[in-house]
C-alpha cells in the first residue's frame, strides 16, 4: 500500500511538472510579448524543478535537491539580465513585441 501511495504522489508531481513545462512551452513559442517570454520561460523552469524535487524525495537522494538550488540560482541570474534587456530594448522601440527585433540592423 505505502508503495503505491508513493508512486501515485510521484505521478501527481510529476505530472504537474509536465503541465507547468508544456504550458510555459506553448505560452513562449505562441506570445511575441518579451516580457510574457521571460514569464513562460521561468514557468518552464518551475515545471523541472517541481520534477526534480519529486524524483529526490522518491528515491530518497538529496542530489535532485541540491540540483534544483543550482538551477534557481541560473533561474535568478536569467531573470536579472532578462528584465535589464527587456527594459534596454524597451527604452530604444518602445515596444515589447518580439517581431520588432527579428530583423535588428547595425
Amino acid at each position: 500500500m505505502l508503495a503505491s501511495l508513493s508512486s501515485l504522489a510521484l505521478s501527481h508531481f510529476l505530472m504537474t511538472g509536465a503541465i507547468l513545462f508544456v504550458l510555459g512551452m506553448i505560452g513562449f513559442v505562441t506570445r511575441r510579448n518579451l516580457i510574457i517570454m521571460f514569464l513562460c520561460t521561468e514557468m518552464m523552469f518551475q515545471g523541472v524543478v517541481i520534477s526534480l524535487v519529486a524524483f529526490a524525495m522518491f528515491h530518497s537522494n538529496v542530489t535532485g535537491q541540491t540540483f534544483v538550488i543550482f538551477v534557481l540560482t541560473i533561474a535568478a541570474a536569467e531573470a536579472a539580465l532578462a528584465l535589464g534587456l527587456v527594459v534596454l530594448l524597451f527604452r530604444r522601440r518602445r515596444t515589447l513585441d518580439a517581431g520588432a527585433w527579428s530583423a535588428m540592423s547595425g
